[in-house]
């Protein structure tokens, strides 16, 4: 090495022009001398110290001139010496000709371990990855020698191909070269991890002596990736005994080991963990904990580590995106989307839950001008086609919702869902089953989302007779089996349909019950107005340690409305105080129906003005309908001025009142009702228009979109 080095200095001192061109090559001077070939290193430096056409090599940055300068090299006859084949291998790789460096590799009468290393890694870089794995086999086969670069790189290639059993012959090799260095290992680790064999990447974990942060962080990653999300976090905790701090990479999986275990509190730690350690918040950490948050619930958490980040780019805008729309967040999705589109080109993931957001809202014209922008941008993928299906099916726009599922080649499972949902929702029952029969001669099979469907459908139209059929289809091929969405669904349909025993039959053969089936269960009873078959159930719910949900006392409170069953305030009670519950809007609504229903008025009224919450339109059409029942106009007379006192500018309490008013025939009311609302400026509810800028071609809509009330003259 102090020869090499005063050759160096002699070099430099010979010339100035020569000094970034040794620079440029000291990579391949240090490979030489790591594999003790000094006397190959001493004629490589004096070859190119007195030949200028190597020195232009490195000023290369095209094909053509690289091309005409190696056509000189030829005319001069240097073309055959080793380090310069080798050089001009990794520049036409670097310039993405990779067949031009194979001609040269191909022209060299005996390459060497850098040779075959470099056309290697430009078989590797340029994605080329079967390529990369066939070299290395001419390599086993005519070289005796083992390099850790070469192993790493090839072992990537399997990855990327997913090719476990090429993998597992390196990995022999690399046991059999026994000088493995963590760097192949960890390499190991991942390849096992993204082949699903995690069991594998653990063994070859293991055995690293020498494990850095990248080691750790493979396992933990590799667990995460193969749903080992327990696993991950003892690993995280063995990492943190070890006295190793992980970084961002660590914590964005471990963050995403608490989202798929929905454990919030271990991920606020983690994100506490990261605060307190000064851990630099990039793209994947912020992205990971917003999709954390987001599954946990825990919406105003992602928001605040979204808004926190500085450096907001595609992968975490879109995570924000697509936890507003799952979390039944749709206006917080569009106005996200809308806000940040300026400066962020969505993809596909962005679009689709943007387009499911316009169908939450059922929100056609906005969902229509996304769909044209998707169009403009090319982000037409399987995602998009099934949310623009499922948008204009909820929208009830069939017929778009139809010529796209038509229009589409390769069909998914949840593209047929989402237009058998579309035609249930508007009660086309024929197309329904048509579509169902159709889907099963095209070789798919049916999953939970599809029958829990069609029997929502069956029981809206109480056909027992293709719900029964349904059922049967079910059975035989082992649908029902333990699958508790399915089951709870029989028996909502069997309780629509009137066959009480029926739905109760199901119920108690089914192997696993939630809250939901028991509540269908109790509301079946409520239907067919046996308060005591609700009871009954309610308590052999609580028997079974089922805790119940607010939507359970909804079901008894709604039966005893239904029936004039006084018992209802007895489980009122028992809400509130037994099982801590606060009255919603619909509890007290059932229980001012049940009063009003029974000529207690003055009951309902004091009940009206003492609910804990602010009761609206429903709770007051329920008294106000009582009175009316009863007679009673001048409690009503006293509610309705109540109730304007208190909502003195909300149209639709006046438009309940005045249709009261109209059932009733009390016309003169009407038009004092609508006499008031003029002289407060008030009206229905507006339409609106849509204005859009930008027009694509072809299609009328784009982006941005503007509302106008109807009657707005300021377009």
């Amino acid at each position: 090495m102090i020869k090499l080095k005063t050759l160096l200095d002699t070099c430099s001192h010979r010339s100035k022009f020569l000094q970034p061109t040794l620079t440029l090559h000291y990579r391949t001077l240090n490979s030489l001398t790591t594999h003790q070939t000094l006397d190959s290193t001493i004629a490589y430096i004096s070859f190119i110290s007195s030949n200028p056409l190597f020195s232009l090599l490195g000023s290369c940055r095209s094909l053509p001139s690289l091309k005409e300068l190696h056509s000189l090299l030829i005319l001069d006859g240097h073309s055959s010496q080793l380090n310069l084949q080798t050089k001009l291998i990794s520049l036409y790789g670097s310039l993405g000709d990779i067949e031009s460096a194979r001609q040269v590799f191909d022209q060299m009468p005996d390459p060497d371990m850098f040779s075959y290393k470099v056309m290697i890694r430009w078989y590797y870089i340029s994605d080329l990855h079967f390529e990369t794995i066939g070299f290395y086999k001419c390599l086993r086969k005519c070289l005796n020698e083992h390099d850790n670069v070469v192993f790493s790189i090839v072992v990537k290639a399997c990855t990327e191909l997913r090719d476990v059993n090429e993998g597992r012959k390196v990995h022999c090799d690399i046991v059999k070269a026994g000088s493995a260095d963590g760097f192949v290992l960890t390499s190991l680790v991942d390849m096992y991890a993204k082949c699903g064999d995690v069991e594998c990447s653990r063994r070859v974990f293991e055995n690293i002596v020498d494990r850095d942060v990248v080691s750790w962080t493979s396992m933990i990653v590799a667990y995460v990736q193969n749903g080992c999300a327990e696993e991950a976090l003892v690993l995280f905790n063995r990492m943190r005994s070890g006295l190793i701090e992980g970084n961002q990479h660590t914590l964005g999986s471990v963050v995403s080991a608490c989202s798929k275990l929905r454990s919030l509190h271990q991920g606020k730690w983690v994100h506490g963990y990261a605060i307190k350690n000064g851990v630099d918040f990039n793209s994947h950490f912020v992205s990971s904990l917003v999709d954390m948050y987001m599954k946990c619930g825990a919406v105003l958490d992602a928001q605040s580590a979204f808004d926190e980040s500085s450096n907001i780019d595609l992968v975490s805008w879109t995570a924000m995106i697509v936890g507003y729309s799952q979390n039944g967040y749709p206006n917080q999705a569009i106005g996200l989307f809308t806000n940040k589109y300026l400066h962020i080109l969505p993809n596909s993931v962005a679009i689709a839950s943007v387009i499911s957001a316009c169908a939450q809202l059922g929100h056609s014209q906005l969902g229509r001008a996304i769909h044209c922008h998707e169009v403009k941008l090319g982000l037409e993928d399987g995602n998009v086609i099934n949310a623009l299906v499922d948008m204009y099916a909820k929208c009830q726009m069939i017929k778009d919702a139809r010529y796209l599922f038509d229009s589409l080649t390769n069909k998914d499972l949840i593209t047929w869902n989402s237009v058998i949902n579309g035609y249930a929702q508007i009660g086309c029952i024929y197309e329904v089953t048509r579509l169902f029969h159709q889907m099963r001669l095209e070789g798919f099979r049916p999953d939970e989302i599809t029958l829990v469907t069609l029997l929502s459908c069956f029981a809206s139209f109480g056909d027992l007779q293709i719900g029964s059929s349904l059922h049967a289809y079910c059975i035989k091929e082992s649908l029902t089996c333990d699958n508790v969405y399915i089951n709870t669904s029989l028996v909502h349909f069997y309780a629509k349909c009137g066959e009480l025993t029926t739905a109760r039959r199901v119920f108690d053969f089914m192997g696993e019950k939630n809250v939901i089936s028991w509540n269908v269960l109790i509301n079946a009873y409520g239907m067919q107005g046996d308060c005591n078959g609700t009871f009954d159930v309610f308590n052999d719910m609580v028997k079974e340690s089922v805790h119940p949900t607010d939507a359970t006392f909804t079901a008894i409170l709604s039966a005893c409305s239904h029936t004039g069953n006084l018992e209802a305030w007895k489980f009122f009670d028992l809400m509130c105080k037994d099982f801590d519950f606060t009255p919603k809007m619909n509890h007290y609504a059932c229980l001012v129906d049940l009063l009003a229903r029974s000529g207690r008025l003055e009951e309902a009224f004091s009940l009206v003005k003492n609910m804990r919450v602010q009761p609206d339109v429903s709770v007051f059409g329920s008294f106000l309908h009582g009175c009316s029942m009863h007679s009673r106009f001048d409690l009503g007379q006293k509610a309705v001025k109540w109730m304007f006192d208190q909502h003195p500018i909300d149209v639709s309490y006046y438009v309940l009142v005045s249709n009261l008013y109209a059932l009733d025939g009390r016309w003169s009311q009407v038009s004092q009702i609508r006499e008031l609302m003029k002289l407060k400026d008030l009206s229905k509810l507006p339409g609106c228009t849509v204005q859009l800028h930008k027009a694509s071609s072809g299609m009328n809509c784009t982006t941005p979109v503007k509302f106008f009330q109807t009657g707005s003259f300021h377009h």
